[in-house]
Order: C-alpha cells, then sequence, then structure tokens
C-alpha cells in the first residue's frame, strides 16, 4: 500500500517465534494466485497457524487474540527466512502491518518489505525482548517508530534504538514511491544529464 511514512505509535502483535520462514507467512499453495489484491494475500497471512486443519479458527494463534492489535508486529530473530518468495511481504502489508520489527531479518525478505511498504527495523536482541515483556504485561502498551530519525522507542519503558536504513529506500517510504515512481519523478534529470552527456 502506498502511504506516506513518518512517525508510527501504535499498539503491536507479537509472535516471539524464532526463523519464522515464507512458507509460514504465506503458505506456497498461495503463490499460484494470480490476484494482487493486498485483501487476499491479507486474509492468508500465516495461513496454517491461524485456522486448524477442518477450516476453524485456530484460537491460540495470536492474530485471532483480541487483545492483541496494530500495525506493528514484533517478531522473533530470523524472520523471513526460506525462499524469495514477494508474496510473503504482500501478505504482511495486505493485513495492516505497517512495521515488523526483529533482531534479524533475511535479508531477501527485509528487501521484499521495503519493496511493498513495510517498515523491517533491526533492534538488538535485549531491546526485542524488553518489547515481548512489555507487550505481555500490557496489551495496549505503543511503540513509536519514527522513521525521520531512525529512532524505535517502547512507550512503556522510555527506552530507545537507532534503527538502520538505506537511505534510497528512506527517501522511497517517506515520499510514497516505489521504484518506477522514484525514476518519474526524476526524469528531468535524468534527461537533463543523458542531453549533457551527448
Amino acid at each position: 500500500m502506498k502511504k506516506k511514512f513518518n512517525v508510527i505509535t501504535s499498539t503491536c502483535v507479537p509472535l516471539p517465534l524464532e526463523n519464522v520462514d515464507t512458507d509460514q507467512i504465506i503458505p506456497a499453495r498461495f503463490l499460484k494466485e494470480t490476484t494482487r489484491e493486498e485483501r487476499f494475500f491479507g486474509e492468508n497471512l500465516f495461513r496454517d497457524w491461524r485456522y486448524n486443519a477442518d477450516g476453524t479458527l485456530n484460537k491460540d494463534f495470536v492474530l485471532n487474540n483480541p487483545l492483541y492489535e496494530g500495525e506493528i508486529l514484533v517478531a522473533g530473530k530470523n524472520f523471513g527466512s526460506g525462499s524469495s518468495r514477494e508474496h510473503a511481504a504482500w501478505a504482511i502489508a495486505g493485513y495492516g502491518f505497517r512495521v515488523v520489527i526483529s533482531s534479524f531479518f533475511a535479508d531477501i525478505h527485509k528487501n521484499n518489505e521495503l519493496n511493498n511498504f513495510v517498515l523491517p527495523v533491526v533492534v538488538s536482541e535485549g531491546f526485542l525482548s524488553e518489547l515481548f515483556d512489555s507487550i505481555k504485561e500490557d496489551p495496549k502498551m505503543q511503540v513509536e517508530v519514527d522513521l525521520p530519525n531512525q529512532i524505535v522507542t517502547n512507550k512503556v519503558t522510555g527506552r530507545s534504538e537507532k534503527f538502520e536504513i538505506n537511505g534510497y529506500k528512506k527517501y522511497c517510504l517517506m515520499n510514497a514511491l516505489d521504484d518506477i515512481d522514484f525514476l518519474l519523478e526524476n526524469k528531468k534529470k535524468i534527461e537533463d544529464w543523458e542531453h549533457s552527456n551527448v
């Protein structure tokens, strides 16, 4: 979803599992779908964890727990490992998450999130552990993610950490631009450069 990114303050959904791979994020059977409709993939995010084999809701899974909601997913270490399917990022964005916080992301998945206007925030394991503790203690606690200053803050403890992001991707997120939009925005500069180098 193309939406300008600045500062997001939100409650969080905790997923304290390590090594969550892209097949768990969106099962392989959904890769055959030709739609890019965000809602479709969002409805099938973590499909095999959200639903039992008979199609009923798994009431024990966090996304089905009414205590937890928000635009921020807090995930365990090594999030998005496995295959390079972009569908995983589509599902995260389609569900409504704008930020995923973890102590480590698989590189390809991290870039897929950025390309789909989801901000992956890498924090220390200590900070991640503190977030999980704070959410467990109070599901309504909030986290602030300040993209311009690249700071994430636990609003309960007041503790903050700086996070890294590629300057180009930061600019694109803050201006709601994909790669094509960025090129079109700079079309005149590109044409001027071409003419000056003939």
